[in-house]
């Protein structure tokens, strides 16, 4: 584990390099992002790349109580959260994944949904979710079918190649998220 700066050859050498889940059974909510970036893999945490902002909208949606770093990503669990992706592989970007790439992600994320039994899953990437569980219409926020029995929400992904979604946009739907995993809807 490296808190420099990983060089040009340390990232190119992490292409297609996996990086480990942060995850344990009865999570409230499992994030899952799309694959991890080289640099995650490199210094191997997750959303660790400069420029993402996972650990500033998870702080800023009320996720955790101080912002965390990257380097930090196990105590996660100690919160009920953890952390796994789509595809395994590292990439220099999620378009560098083929459909075939999502789709088998897809199927091997459900096999985990099945062993480690979340409340919830939160999939950061829209594209990603529509290719992987053949959603094409797909928007969003939560949706109206469960995985493997985990309630499925949809947000857009933190990266900051992500032009669509500004940090107080991204707050604003992690936060529906969290407010709903806090405060589950009660049933008369």
């Amino acid at each position: 584990m490296t808190m420099q700066k990983p060089t040009r050859a340390e990232i190119q050498a992490a292409i297609g390099a996996t990086l480990p889940d942060v995850i344990a059974p009865d999570l409230r909510v499992l994030f899952c992002g799309i694959n991890p970036s080289l640099y995650s893999a490199v210094v191997g945490h997750h959303f660790a790349r400069p420029g993402n902002r996972f650990w500033r909208t998870l702080y800023g949606a009320g996720f955790t109580d101080r912002l965390f770093s990257p380097f930090e990503d196990q105590k996660l669990l100690h919160l009920g959260y953890g952390i796994t992706n789509v595809v395994d592989r590292a990439t220099a970007t999620a378009d560098q994944l083929s459909a075939d790439e999502l789709i088998a992600g897809g199927q091997q994320l459900a096999v985990k949904l099945q062993q480690y039994r979340p409340q919830c899953l939160a999939l950061l990437g829209i594209s990603a979710y529509r290719t992987a569980f053949g959603k094409p219409k797909a928007t969003v926020g939560k949706q109206e079918e469960r995985l493997q029995e985990a309630i499925v929400w949809v947000l857009p992904n933190p990266s900051g190649l992500n032009a669509h979604y500004q940090l107080p946009d991204l707050e604003r739907v992690f936060r529906e998220l969290f407010v709903t995993v806090q405060h589950p809807p009660t049933v008369n």
